[in-house]
């Protein structure tokens, strides 16, 4: 199954989150690059919110414009990195600063998704939900 369709799946109430997790990581994304000020480019475009950086990340090309529409930036053209999810998490997170996840076609009402920076879905060193004081 592809990863839209695990997505409905999820968001019907009949999906697997392992399963979910897999068609992330195995899933070819397409991360828009941010513009500088001076319109250059200045590293994967996201956001913060709730203290968690967001990287965006699209399924597909068509995704990504109904995304600049929502924007109402879709009279440039948008550039993007084509990255593995998997490579996402585990190679672009680990240098945030910070807890950061994936937002998935954010822009899709009915299908979008986010993958926290949780334990298996980020490496478990920069998962929030590790307790790393040794806390009880």
């Amino acid at each position: 199954m592809e990863l839209t369709a695990e997505i409905d799946a999820i968001r019907g109430g009949r999906g697997d989150p392992a399963r979910l997790v897999g068609e992330f990581r195995r899933a070819v994304l397409f991360v828009p690059l941010a513009v500088g000020d001076d319109g250059t480019h200045d590293g994967l475009m996201s956001a913060v919110m709730g203290g968690i950086r967001w990287f965006y990340a699209f399924t597909d090309e068509q995704a990504l414009a109904r995304f600049a529409v929502a924007r109402q930036d879709a009279d440039r053209t948008w550039e993007y990195l084509a990255i593995l999810g998997a490579r996402l998490t585990d190679a672009v997170v680990p240098t945030v600063d910070g807890p950061a996840g994936v937002a998935v076609n954010v822009a899709d009402e009915d299908g979008s998704m986010f993958f926290p920076p949780v334990s298996g879905i980020v490496p478990d060193a920069y998962a929030v939900d590790i307790d790393r004081t040794g806390a009880a």
